[in-house]
């Protein structure tokens, strides 16, 4: 391992938070063998916040649900302890901003003055960036639920009896997540760029469902938010992946996630741990190896 120290400066210690970023850089360019390299920084408070993607109440894949509900409390206690900290929360979860209207958490994000550097397409998907062009994708999503077959379709029929599109279920974000009047909800990627400009936030720390999809891919995700300069790390014990263990290249599940934490690592963002906001160990799912520090 190749320890790089990137000391960011802070007015003082206190206003600090000192994460240790994990990424892979090639051997060799050209060679397609990768090391890990990691970056010490410490990061101004205020100028600080988490991303939290598309936690929802519930979805199409009842073991996606499953693996949410087994880490929400864990996100929360982050959540928790950060908000503390100073850090800014906004809380994401897509197409679900009814339930939310009126609220100040709501309000706070519409209301966010537009931004005099506004990227043009940060109201959009972004699926790829150039980086991601030297490497291959690492697992194959065309079916990513890995569901029972007999255990889905009573699973649809459960959402169907509820009045919920089996399809598209999500209502709101999870309730094990607790959302403060002085946290921001959103789905927008234009509001939420808004909200960062507005605060001066430079760095931008990912969480949620599912990292090789939303996490990524959305408007606020984190190829848009690396593409426009903001300094964005994905936590990687805070995610999960939709893949199918049925698929290439045929490992289990959370051996398909780690894969493509490994792509994020090498061609979109580094990686932090939880640990490093709460202390102890790193969260793994039950049935998991545990993820590295």
């Amino acid at each position: 391992t190749l320890v790089a120290l990137g000391l960011g400066s802070a007015s003082s210690a206190d206003a600090a938070l000192p994460f240790t970023l994990q990424s892979r850089a090639e051997t060799k360019e050209g060679s397609g063998e990768f090391r890990v390299v990691t970056a010490r920084e410490t990061w101004e408070r205020k100028q600080t916040a988490i991303i939290v993607c598309d936690m929802w109440d519930l979805h199409h894949c009842k073991n996606a649900v499953r693996r949410e509900a087994e880490m929400a409390p864990r996100m929360n206690e982050v959540l928790a302890k950060a908000r503390a900290q100073g850090v800014f929360i906004i809380h994401a979860p897509s197409s679900c901003m009814k339930p939310y209207e009126g609220q100040p958490a709501r309000l706070r994000a519409q209301q966010a003055p537009k931004a005099a550097n506004l990227p043009a397409d940060i109201g959009q998907w972004c699926r790829q960036i150039p980086a991601e062009e030297k490497g291959k994708y690492p697992i194959e999503q065309s079916d990513s639920e890995d569901d029972d077959p007999v255990e889905h379709a009573q699973w649809a029929e459960e959402l169907k009896s509820k009045g919920l599109d089996p399809r598209k279920p999500w209502t709101r974000q999870i309730d094990v997540l607790k959302i403060r009047d002085e946290d921001a909800i959103s789905d927008s990627g234009v509001e939420i760029w808004n909200l960062l400009e507005q605060r001066g936030i430079k760095n931008v720390i990912l969480m949620g469902v599912h990292v090789n999809m939303c996490v990524s891919g959305r408007p606020f995700g984190l190829r848009q938010m690396v593409k426009n300069g903001k300094h964005a790390v994905l936590m990687r014990d805070m995610t999960d992946s939709m893949y199918n263990p049925k698929q290439w290249p045929y490992v289990d599940h959370h051996a398909g996630t780690a894969l493509y934490i490994e792509h994020v690592e090498k061609f979109i963002a580094p990686t932090i741990t939880s640990d490093q906001i709460l202390g102890g160990q790193p969260f793994a799912f039950s049935g998991a190896a545990q993820v590295k520090k």
